[in-house]
Formats: C-alpha cells, sequence, structure tokens
C-alpha cells in the first residue's frame, strides 16, 4: 500500500576488539556455559519462531464467470506490458488491494490469450537484446512486499504457471506483521520458482515535511526538512541519505541470500512530480539508480515510455498500474492500448475509435471532434493514437487529408514520433503549411511554405530515424529533422491528430476525412 512505510532503525556497527580482564573471561566462559545449557531450547524458540512468521496460504478460487476468455489483442510478435500490482487480499480495505479472485481472472484472460510471463532476468534480457522466449509477454511486478503474495497470490500463480517479481521495502520485511512479508515467507516464495525479488528502497517508502510549511513529500525524491534546525537538508546530506538507504536496501538482499535486484521501483511513481532539488541537480537520483540497477519502473511518466528501446534507452520504464475498482473487461481494454502493434496491423485508425485518447480534452470528448464535430467549448482538440502501441514506431508513412480549411483561423495538424525527444508537426491551413520541430531541448524549429488556396489538402509523411519528408497536395516538399541520422530510440513514437477553429462558434469546424497509416 502506498502510505505504508517501514519504522527507522538504526544499524550499530562493531567497534574495534580489545582484551578482556580475568573478571571478563570468566564472565564470559558462565555465560558460554549458559549458552550450552539452553541451545536446545533456544532451538525450539527459534524454530516456533519461524514457523510463526510464515502465514497460512490458502487455495486459489475457482474460475468464475468473468474469467472466460476476453478479447485480449494478439499482434504478430508484441513488447512486454509490464503490469504493476500492489497488494492481494480476500477483504480489501483499500484500491490498491485485489481481491484473488479478480487476480485470477485477470490471468485468466492472458492464459487464454496466449500470453507467458517473464521473470527478471528474461525481462532485462528484453530491455538489453529486444528478443523475448515468446511473442505474447507480460511482466507481473507487486510493490511494497506485502504477506498478501505470499497467503493469496502465490497459489493463484501456480493455477496459471506464471510468474512474478515483488519489490521489496527491505526494512519494512517482517514488520507490521501481518502487513509484510516476512523472510522465513520470501524464502519460501523464491523457493518456489514462481517469485524474484527487486528493489523498491529500504526505508524511504515514505511522505515527510518538505518545507517550513509541513507540505508531505517523497523522501526518496525531496530534500527533508529539518525541524530541529529549522532549514533544508542540504543536497549533499541528500546525497548521502539515499546512497545510505539504497546501499541497506541492497546489502539486505545479500544478507537474506537473494540475487542482487536488477530493477528499482520508485516509491508513489514520483518520478516527474514537483521536486526541492535544485534544477541542476534534479538528475541525481536517477545517477544514483543507475549506477545500481539496469532500469527503474514507475506507473506515471512525463512521455509513454513502454517496455522497448524508447524505454530502454531511457532506462524507464512505464508500467500499467491494476487496481481493485480496474474491472476484468476494463483490463483487457487497457491491455489492448498497451499492446505494441506495426504500423500496418492499424491501416485506418479513424475507423478505431477505442484507439484514440484526448487528453486535456473535455470529458466525452471523442473522434467525432476531430472529424467534423469540432468541440462545443474551445477552439482547438487534439488526440493521440494508441501512444503506449505505437511508442517505438520509427519507420512508417502517414497519408491523411483534410477538408473543411477556410482562411488563416482554421488548421489541421498531424504529428509524428509523438512523445519522442524530436517530434515532429504538420500544420496545414487553407494556403499554408508549416512544420515544426521541437526537440528536447527546449527549442522550436519552425519551417513554412505556401501552398494552392483550398480548403481540401492531402498530407504525405515520410518517417525515418534520419528525418521526416512532407509533400502536400503531391507536390510541396519539405523536410525536417534532415541533420544527422538519429538514435531510433530518441526519434521513435507514433501519431497525433489536432484541429483548431478561431472562427467563431458559428464556423465549421476543419476534419480529417481520411487517415492512413502504413510501414
Amino acid at each position: 500500500m502506498r502510505t505504508r512505510g517501514g519504522s527507522r532503525t538504526t544499524a550499530t556497527g562493531r567497534g574495534p576488539g580489545r582484551r578482556l580482564s580475568g573478571a571478563a573471561v570468566r564472565s564470559a566462559s558462565g555465560a558460554l556455559a549458559a549458552v550450552v545449557v539452553a541451545t536446545p531450547f533456544l532451538g525450539a524458540w527459534s524454530y516456533e519462531s519461524t514457523r510463526r512468521a510464515v502465514s497460512a496460504q490458502a487455495a486459489a478460487p475457482r474460475a468464475g464467470q468473468d474469467a472466460l476468455p476476453g478479447e485480449i489483442v494478439r499482434t504478430r510478435a508484441s513488447a512486454p506490458v509490464v503490469l504493476a500490482y500492489h497488494d492481494v487480499n480476500p477483504e480489501p480495505t483499500n484500491d490498491y488491494t485485489l481481491t484473488p479472485r479478480q487476480l485470477d481472472a485477470q490471468l485468466a484472460k492472458l492464459e487464454a490469450a496466449g500470453y507467458r510471463s517473464l521473470t527478471t532476468e528474461e525481462f532485462t534480457r528484453y530491455l538489453a537484446t529486444g528478443t523475448t522466449p515468446a511473442p505474447h509477454t507480460v511482466y507481473l511486478t507487486f510493490d511494497d512486499g506485502t504477506r498478501g503474495l505470499w497467503a493469496h497470490a502465490d497459489q493463484v500463480l501456480a493455477k496459471h504457471k506464471m510468474h512474478a517479481a515483488s519489490f521489496l521495502i527491505t526494512g519494512a520485511v517482517g514488520t507490521h506483521r501481518p502487513y509484510y512479508l516476512s523472510w522465513a515467507e520470501i524464502d519460501l516464495m523464491k523457493s518456489s520458482g514462481r517469485w524474484d525479488f527487486q528493489d523498491h528502497t529500504h526505508l524511504s517508502h515514505e511522505r515527510a515535511a518538505i518545507d517550513a510549511a509541513g507540505h508531505q513529500g517523497s523522501v526518496l525524491a525531496n530534500r527533508l526538512w529539518l525541524a530541529d534546525e529549522e532549514r533544508l537538508e542540504t543536497e549533499s546530506e541528500y546525497r548521502t541519505r539515499v546512497r545510505t538507504d539504497l546501499d541497506e536496501s541492497l546489502r539486505a538482499f545479500s544478507d537474506h541470500h537473494l540475487p542482487a535486484p536488477q530493477l528499482f521501483a520508485y516509491p508513489f511513481s514520483e518520478t516527474a512530480g514537483p521536486t526541492n532539488l535544485a534544477a541542476r541537480n534534479t538528475s541525481v537520483l536517477e545517477r544514483l539508480l543507475r549506477e545500481r540497477f539496469t532500469a527503474s519502473l514507475t506507473n506515471v511518466s512525463s512521455r509513454p515510455l513502454p517496455a522497448g528501446p524508447r524505454a530502454a534507452a531511457a532506462r524507464q520504464v512505464q508500467r500499467l498500474e491494476v487496481m481493485r475498482t480496474t474491472s476484468t473487461n476494463t483490463f483487457a481494454k487497457q491491455l489492448n492500448e498497451w499492446v505494441s502493434r506495426s504500423p500496418d496491423e492499424v491501416p485506418e485508425p479513424l475507423r478505431n475509435p477505442e484507439q484514440w485518447q484526448f487528453p486535456g480534452s473535455p470529458p466525452g470528448t471523442g473522434l467525432a471532434a476531430l472529424t467534423g464535430k469540432g468541440v462545443a467549448n474551445g477552439t482547438y482538440v487534439s488526440a493521440v493514437h494508441l501512444p503506449m502501441g505505437t511508442a517505438d514506431w520509427n519507420t512508417y508513412r502517414v497519408s491523411a487529408t483534410v477538408a473543411g480549411l477556410s482562411g488563416t483561423r482554421t488548421s489541421a495538424s498531424v504529428e509524428v514520433g509523438h512523445g519522442s525527444l524530436v517530434p515532429v508537426t504538420v500544420t496545414v491551413s487553407e494556403a499554408g503549411v508549416r512544420v515544426t520541430e521541437r526537440p528536447s531541448d527546449g527549442t522550436a524549429r519552425v519551417t513554412t511554405g505556401k501552398i494552392a488556396p483550398a480548403a481540401r489538402h492531402r498530407l504525405n509523411l515520410e518517417v525515418s530515424p534520419g528525418g521526416v519528408r512532407v509533400t502536400v497536395d503531391g507536390g510541396h516538399a519539405l523536410v525536417a529533422r534532415a541533420t544527422k541520422v538519429l538514435d531510433p530510440a530518441r526519434t521513435s513514437g507514433g501519431v497525433s491528430l489536432a484541429v483548431r477553429n478561431e472562427a467563431g462558434k458559428a464556423a465549421a469546424w476543419p476534419r480529417f476525412s481520411a487517415l492512413r497509416i502504413s510501414p
């Protein structure tokens, strides 16, 4: 659960050795004799303590009606979808806890659609090589290391022959029982072959004051307010604290004979949120993580980063978070939005309204807003086509026909490389075309041209890592991003559309009358 964190502890180091006095030796000898006498009793106590630290397991639920095969897309070969879970309990008390029946229904849908789960080793190998042991895969992750994974989720995994990764708050293991896992349970989970364990901090999965007013923030992503000293933690103190926490967590893995974790999950997924670190040092945490892990995982990102070349280059992977409120049908729908497609698998996106998202638009905005209806309030509307499923496109062609253009106060735009570090937007009006490049450094390069005035224009965009060639009505050509061949992971991304109408409510909206995508 997001708001839970372990209690703070301090590690006591061993000091240098010292010579014992005679009395001390005699005392030590007596203590040793006492230990010998007490050993059988201590052994029995230790066994009983360990036994109590292992909760009973519940059997996996029987399949219900909603566990029947669902409509999960199977493309020719898709990148893994990373699913983020938290706790599993038959009596959930928060939105981050699924019931065993919910988890069973979702895994049944994946199994019926032919999906295979990956181990962490297989997933990190995919990030490095782009290959998976099966064409349709998921990577199942569970944050926080709750006891429900052993007591309720484990047998559901066994039923569906799936594997999962538990991201541990190592300082919380064995505390707040029965909420968190014990080390004994972790050992049994490891032995089952169904689980591996990754990192979620030692004791930094909590919020604390980050300014004098008492505003709360993630302790991992912010300098803390030191109330006793009435000051903010220095950046040097911040680095030392975070470094110590991460290394303490890695030490806990080693001390309990677990393989060194390869992945790190951000507490609260606070990777893109506000931080009080100075602008020049906002990457301090990122550097500390890169020194210790192959990649980090988050549920919230400033741009789409599903598992794939783009995410591998960023060394940060975005996950699809599954909540208790996620119905089985919603689960299938969301998964379909994340499954990677090739350009020839979605040739006519305007025929598939469910493939479009309208970020920043009024609720209920649909594809009709782009095909002539517009919006009742406002002068601009935009939509993105499968931003997760197309994030790694880098070579494709877009053909679009725009109609209903009038004067300079109406226009329509096609963006390619959506969510990339170098997106390119082509905007056409009745008599002009504009190509805008927006590299990640915040600058903008704009190229304009005149075209024969008409209410209808046809755009063709040929996209490759080396550039974007734009042709209007088969004749006027402009080229963007052509100075050098860039890394495909920097330029990759799919398509977004926009229409603008500043001519007043009485004026007709421009519209996309055709859109085709091809390899």
